[in-house]
């Protein structure tokens, strides 16, 4: 019989993704054998997650400054729109070397799950390509997953987009096949990435 106080640190454990019975327990048992010291910097970690990370109010991507270090570089393109579906998403493409802007779905279209184009930052997007185009062309690169999700959220925005700026020097790409079918942009290894990005095509 596991004591009360570990159970209720396994079912906190068995909350967060990717994480099963067996694990929880393993990770409720590991921190009984850890130094008062850990857990306290462990615990800290845990509550400046929540209040010193915010959202930046550009392209909605997680930092500790609003608006976030990406959009305040002014060494990036402006004009060159890399949309990805999570903060995870966007890491994985800054390792490719890509110069340009993001912009966070937080999520990709998914009706089973009860997941709407209003529950994205999609009109935010749409917002955000409009206050550029002044400044010349706009490119606006579509980067989600090639899952059925992601790609049904790609057409979703690429539609919406071409509605919105059809006279407008907007120009809307998709990530080249260079990723796998039902493949995550998170996981996908950088060259594979990289070349996805290099042959990106028009949509």
């Amino acid at each position: 019989m596991i004591p009360r106080t570990i159970q209720r640190l396994v079912d906190d454990f068995q909350k967060l993704p990717g994480i099963g019975p067996k694990t929880a327990q393993r990770l409720a048992f590991y921190i009984l054998r850890m130094p008062v010291s850990d857990i306290d910097r462990f615990a800290e970690n845990l509550v400046k997650v929540k209040s010193d990370v915010t959202m930046c109010t550009i392209c909605k991507n997680i930092d500790e400054e609003n608006p976030c270090h990406l959009c305040t570089d002014s060494t990036r393109s402006k004009s060159l729109i890399a949309v990805v579906s999570t903060p995870l998403d966007l890491i994985s493409m800054e390792r490719t070397g890509f110069t340009g802007v993001y912009h966070v779905l937080h999520g990709v279209i998914d009706p089973l799950n009860g997941v709407g184009p209003e529950e994205l930052y999609i009109d935010d997007l749409v917002k955000r390509a409009g206050e550029a185009l002044p400044g010349g062309e706009v490119e606006v690169i579509l980067s989600t997953s090639s899952s059925l999700e992601g790609e049904s959220t790609a057409l979703y925005v690429n539609k919406l987009l071409k509605a919105e700026f059809a006279d407008k020097q907007l120009k809307v790409t998709r990530l080249a096949r260079g990723l796998p079918v039902g493949g995550d942009v998170e996981y996908t290894d950088e060259v594979t990435l990289s070349k996805a990005l290099e042959h990106r095509v028009a949509m």
